[in-house]
Formats: C-alpha cells, structure tokens, sequence
C-alpha cells in the first residue's frame, strides 16, 4: 500500500513544483498572476461507509489556481504603458476573438489600433464628430488617420480684459486714424483664425473721448481697413455699462469663409485709475495641427495632444470583470479567456461598478512573491525526497519478507 501513497505523493509535489517554477520563471511578466496547486487526500470507496481503520491511499492534485492579487505598480516613460489598480482586465480583441488581459503594455501599429506585443487589439468606446464618448459596444480602440490633422476652426468668439487708464485726456490730434499715433490713446492686437486655419491680426485702436467714462473703439484685420468707431462706456466705478459684447466682420481673400465673423467680448474690461494694461486675451478658433501626443485619464480617456495647442478625446478604455475570475481559461501570452466556469464579462468604465482605476504611463509587476515561492520550493524539494523515503522504506520491508527462510 505504501508504494501507491509515495508514488502519488512524488506526484503532487512534482506537480507543485512545477507551478512553483513556472511562477518563478514568470516573476518579472507584467501582469502575471502567481498559481498555486492545490491538494486533496484520496480514500477507497468501500460499501460499508466509513470505518475506524480506514487508511488513505494517497493525494491528488484537485487544482492548480490563479491568484488575483494585486500587483506592485511600476511607473514607466511611456504613457501608453496602463496599469489596473483593482478588479478587472483589459478587454482585448484578437482578429475578432475577444480575450481579456492585465498586461497593459500598448502602443500603436501601422493602422492606428492601439496593441499589445502580441498584436491584440485594445478594445473600448468610441466618440461623435464632437469629442463625446459613445456609450455602445465596445469598438478596436484606433487613433483615426482622418482624426490627426487636427482640423482648424474659425474664430467664433474673442475674448480681451484690458484696463484704460480713467486719468488720460482725449488724443491731441482728431480725427482718428490708424498711422497716426498722436490720434489714438492706445493699441493692442490679438491672433484670429479663418475657417482654413489662417491666422489673421486683428488690431484694436482705443480713443479716449471727451465725454466722461467714454472711449471709442476701431478694429481691422491684417493692417487694412479701419471699421467704424464703436462705442464703450464704463460708470463711475470703472466698471463697462455699454460695448461689453461687439460684433466683428472682415472681409478676407484667403480662399475661406468670408466675411469672417465674430463677436469681441470686453465684458471683464475695466477703466481705473491706472496704467492701460492686457490681463487677458481668448480665441476659440485654431489652426490645423498634427497629433503630437497621446494621454490617458484613470478613467479611460484617451486624448490627443495636437502641435495647435488643441486637445481631442479619441476614445474612452472600457474593462471586464467577472464572478469567478478563477474560472477564467488560461491561453498564454498574459490572455485569458471566459469559460462558462467565469461567468460574463461585465463591461463598462474604469472606476464604474466594482472595476478598478487605471494608472496611466505604469505597469503593474507579477503577483510572485519570490522570497515565499523559493521557501516553498524547498519545501516540496522536502516532500518529494520524503515520498521517495517512504517507497525505499517500504521496498526494504519486502525485501526483508522474501528473504526469510
């Protein structure tokens, strides 16, 4: 009977060491997940039920289990290296097939899909023509050729808070104009754009009249024409009572939408008693530009840094988790699959329901506590040599049986 006790018991432990070395061999994988084998003891069946005498006749490997702890997180110099601090994985298409994975380290192929090195697909949600997030089902995350341009936009609105100096007297010299500078109290600019992307200068001339709290205001664009005076009156608190929104209209010859048409808004402008200062200056508009950089929020937003200074959400990583992540099919290359033993995937954002946050420009390590897999291994090695005992013990009973005379 003994013979069959070692001989299982040199099983299990061969067993166990062989997921021991496969943790320890996986211990600086990225988002590896340490197993750990399982034992249970073995009993003849008999038709009496139990008895008093009864003994086992071995062990058995009655599974080899994945731990899903948490791993240390390890900052990186690529910020499309992503860690998942908490439940879940990455939902990962491979030519269709979804699988999932906690390797979070992506970048960009030739198409624009984001990756990992076994050329799976990131999977999440898309975004409209305005930079929303479309809440569907989960699309190949790609950073769209057409999307890298950086579209210009027009100018729509501007934006100047400047301060006149409420002690100036009007200019010596009237009327205005535009190369005199004896005709103006003072001047300033600021960039426009065009629906092509132009950038155009549209200058501010500002004339301190000789009614009270009031001045007059000329605009033109790219040095030419000087519109009409328009008026801008302050009460006497400093503060803008009139002119604080002005409607602007140049005409342009760049090939785009003319007139080029605007509002000019001094709402925040203010006449005190002090030097004439720009605090501010704002254009909506902005010239065409080229994807620059890529970033991504903990909860899954993929933006776009574009050469104008223009940021555009280009999509949002969507995670999976499920009942029993134990249950889950190993595949290898850091991939798994669901099983009906898992359970669905549930899909949604990162920081939703009971799935983790992402730590952007991170990975996070193996799961393997080396120092612990290396006393364990001992421990088996322990085993191992402690069954093969038990069978050399056994033989010399035999032996010692078949030599008496």
């Amino acid at each position: 009977m003994a013979f069959q006790q070692g001989l299982s018991g040199l099983n299990v432990a061969s067993k166990a060491l062989d997921a021991i070395s496969n943790n320890v061999a996986n211990s600086t994988t990225v988002g590896y997940k340490q197993s750990v084998a399982q034992f249970a003891d073995i009993y003849a069946s008999t038709l009496g039920g139990g008895s008093t005498t009864q003994i086992g006749i071995g062990a058995v490997v009655n599974g080899v289990v994945q731990q899903f702890s948490q791993g240390n997180v390890t900052v990186t110099n690529n910020p499309l290296d992503i860690a998942i601090n908490g439940n879940g994985f990455f939902r990962m298409s491979d030519k269709g097939t979804v699988v999932y994975s906690r390797n979070g380290q992506f970048g960009v192929d030739k198409s624009g899909y984001l990756v990992n090195a076994a050329g799976h697909r990131l999977t999440g949600y898309g975004v409209d023509v305005n930079g929303n997030v479309i809440v569907t089902a989960p699309v190949d995350m790609r950073i769209n050729a057409a999307a890298t341009s950086g579209d210009p936009s027009a100018t729509t609105l501007t934006e100047l808070e400047v301060n006149l100096d409420s002690r100036l007297t009007p200019p010596p010299t009237a009327p205005f104009s535009a190369t005199d500078t004896s005709s103006f109290s003072y001047s300033t600019s600021m960039d426009v754009h065009d629906s092509l992307g132009n950038t155009h200068v549209m200058s501010m001339y500002f004339v301190k009249s000789a009614t009270p709290n009031e001045w007059q205001m000329y605009t033109s664009l790219d040095g030419g024409a000087v519109g009409a005076a328009q008026t801008v009156t302050f009460d006497s608190s400093g503060k803008l009572t009139s002119g604080s929104v002005i409607a602007q209209s140049f005409a342009i010859t760049t090939g785009a939408t003319s007139p080029l048409a605007f509002d000019l808004d001094l709402a925040n402008s203010t006449q005190y008693g002090d030097a004439f200062s720009v605090d501010a200056v704002f254009d909506d508009g902005y010239e065409p530009g080229r994807l620059s950089g890529l970033s991504v929020s903990p909860e899954g937003i993929i933006q776009g840094r574009y050469s104008n200074g223009e940021t555009r959400t280009l999509g949002q990583i969507v995670m999976a988790t499920f009942q029993n992540p134990d249950g889950l099919v190993q595949l290898g290359g850091n991939s798994w699959a669901e099983s009906s033993f898992s359970g669905p995937p549930a899909v949604g954002a990162p920081g939703t329901g009971n799935r983790g946050g992402l730590q952007p420009g991170s990975v996070e390590d193996s799961n393997v506590d080396l120092t612990a897999e290396l006393v364990n291994m001992i421990t088996q090695q322990r085993a191992y040599q402690a069954n093969a005992q038990s069978i050399k013990t056994q033989d010399q009973i035999m032996q010692t049986l078949v030599n008496l005379r």
